[in-house]
This record gives C-alpha cells, structure tokens and sequence, in this order.
C-alpha cells in the first residue's frame, strides 16, 4: 500500500498528472484496515518497500509446500465504476485469489495487492483497500503490502483495475486433487452467491444490446440491475479449512469454479481416465443466471462454460463422508448437496470437457435439466 512514487520533481510530477500526495493520503486513510489483518507474524507495518511474514510456524511442518496465486476481478470493475460503489470489489479479489489456494488444501498466509488508476481518489483506494483487508481478515489472510499506480494518459481518471496476489503453506503429504480422487467418490456443489467476478464481459454484453442500464430496477432481481451483479464473491477458504481439520481424509479434492465455467474447472482436479455427470436437477440457478439468459436469448445450458450458474466451488469427497461434509458447509451457511459421483473407467466420452487450461484430466458433463 505504498503511494505512486517518482524519479523526478514533484512539481513536474504533478505537471505530468501524477498526484504523490494523493497517494499518501490514501494510504492514511486505509492503514487502519490493513493493521487489522495482522497477526504477530507480520512486522514493519505498512508503508514499507516490501512486506515482512515470520514464517517461524513452518518450523512445525514435516515437510512444509507454499501455495501461490494471482488474480483480478476483470471487467467487474465496469460496474462499480458506473455506480460509483468500491466498497465491494476487494472482496471479489480476495475470493478470486485466496480461495484458489484453498483448493490444494493450503492455509493462506498472506496477499498483497495492486491498483492502477488514471487519478489517484485517496478515499476511492481506501474503501477498495478496506474491503480487501475485510475479506483478508475473514480469511485469515494477513495483507501485508500493495501498490497504488496513477496512469494519467493511460487510464481516464474514473478508471481502475485491481489485482492480487497470495501466498500459502500446506504440509506436503496433505495436498489435496486428482491423485486422492477414487472410484465411487462423491461431487458436493457448494453454492455460489451470485455471478462472482466471471463472465461479466457477457454480462455487459447482454445488457447493452438489451437496452438494460445498471440503474434499472427489475422486479425478477429484486432490486437495481447493478447492485445485484455486485453481490460480492463468497469466500470459501475459512469453512473449508475447517473441514480439512475436523474430518480429515474426508475431501479428495477441491474445484474453484471460475473462468471457464462448470465442467471445465471440475475436470482440472480429476484424474485421467475419471468421468463425472453433474446432474443439474439438483440445485436451481439463481434468478441473476435466468435473467440474464433470458434478456440475451440463451438457454442456460449456454452459459455453463461462462457462468457459475450457482455453483462456486465443488469438493469431491469419501461417499462415507459426504454428509458430514454438506452438514459442516450447511452450518457455515454455504448450501451444498451431492451433485455427482465419480466413475473410473473407460466410455465414449462424447459431449464430456476433458482437463481444461494445460491440464490432462479427467472429463465431466453435465446433464438432466437444471431444477425449478
């Protein structure tokens, strides 16, 4: 969370477009937010060229792997900036990026963030910083640093982007993925709480050859257009660690279900020569995937390679451990039910997404008709 910094005068800085007293101020203003995330690990404040992690914890560990993931929440950013409303975006990015490392069974240690804007607005970046280090902190996250970058000329001076980074540790016999995964293993769908931060260059799309402004109300949403595509992304990383702990050995594997929709990121954590049929009957998309689809003349069996259609992350776990597993993510208030079972073996794997993003895995479809 450092200021934009320059190798010239400030006053010809200034001349160019770039505000360093901005920067500060901004800085100022979210110190309070960031200090909450930090534990005794993290030393040197804010403010510093790099951050400080004690990583003295990884003494304990047998044999101790570090998890790492970078992220942003794409053209998300359009929408916010329309309605002037920040204050949720930095929770779109801590989901985007922490709950990844989640999903190879890694605690998340610490992040780091980036902004880019065309004009440095001190209380616009706090409240962005302050809904980060929100998110960090419900996931034990401690945010340890960043960096805001004012692009006059580059970038209007509306205009952001945002993005991060984390870091996580996991004990080397306890990753999770394909190599746990068995014959027989159940897939348990944890809901999503609305279109997190994926496909909103379709979702803009739709809108604008509809005519749909942001500010529209729509009585089937039940409220403005805008406000409901910015229904912040559900962080699954707490919960889920929490699961790992109280059952051990009951998950095989976790799906973050982000770009490239449904059956693609299930297919990246199976192994090859494993299929799954997810069976849609058995949850019904929120009325915020039926709205859109219906506005842009698409089934949604259409957007399944885009959207979550409710859907945010899959665990595919022990079928003996199934229950427990949907009654724990039940009592943390993420709804979840069986969604498929896990076969190994050959077939015509026609109609099936195999691997996806470099990844030889195995296959997955979905089928039936999604519930009323």
């Amino acid at each position: 969370m450092t200021a934009a910094s320059s190798s010239h005068g400030d006053a010809s800085y200034a001349a160019a477009g770039v505000d360093t007293a901005a920067g500060d101020r901004a800085v100022e203003l979210m110190k309070a937010a960031v200090g909450a995330t930090h534990g005794p690990e993290v030393l040197g404040g804010v403010g510093g060229f790099a951050g400080l992690f004690d990583v003295s914890a990884l003494r304990e560990f047998r044999r101790p792997l570090l998890a790492t993931s970078t992220d942003g929440v794409g053209t998300k950013i359009d929408i916010a900036i329309a309605l002037d409303k920040h204050d949720t975006i930095g929770q779109d990015l801590v989901g985007m990026v922490v709950d990844d490392i989640v999903v190879v069974g890694a605690k998340p240690l610490f992040m780091t963030d980036y902004i880019a804007c065309g004009k440095v607005d001190p209380h616009r970046i706090a409240t962005l910083v302050e809904g980060v280090a929100r998110a960090c902190a419900e996931t034990g996250t401690a945010l340890v640093g960043g960096e805001t970058a004012e692009h006059p000329g580059l970038m209007k001076p509306h205009e952001y982007d945002i993005a991060g980074a984390a870091v996580g540790a996991v004990e080397a016999d306890a990753v999770l993925g394909p190599e746990r995964i068995e014959h027989g293993d159940l897939v348990v769908a944890i809901a999503s709480s609305g279109l997190h931060s994926n496909g909103f260059s379709l979702v803009r799309h739709i809108l604008a050859n509809a005519g749909v402004g942001y500010t529209d109300h729509s009585a089937a949403l039940g409220g403005t257009v805008g406000q409901v595509l910015l229904e912040p992304t559900r962080l699954y990383t707490s919960p889920l660690l929490g699961i790992l702990a109280d059952l051990p050995g009951a998950v095989h594997a976790l799906s973050h279900v982000t770009g490239g929709g449904i059956a693609a990121n299930l297919a990246r954590v199976l192994p090859r020569g494993a299929w799954v049929e997810v069976d849609r009957s058995t949850w019904s998309p929120d009325p915020v995937f039926r709205v859109l689809a219906d506005l842009g003349g698409l089934a949604l069996a259409d957007t399944e390679g885009t959207w979550n259609l409710g859907v945010g992350m899959f665990a595919v776990v022990a079928p003996d451990s199934a229950s427990a597993v949907t009654r724990a993510l039940e009592a943390a208030g993420m709804p979840a039910w069986v969604a498929g079972r896990v076969t190994v073996g050959d077939r015509d794997l026609d109609g099936f997404e195999q691997g996806a993003k470099g990844v030889d895995g195995g296959a997955v479809r979905l089928v039936g008709s999604f519930a009323g």
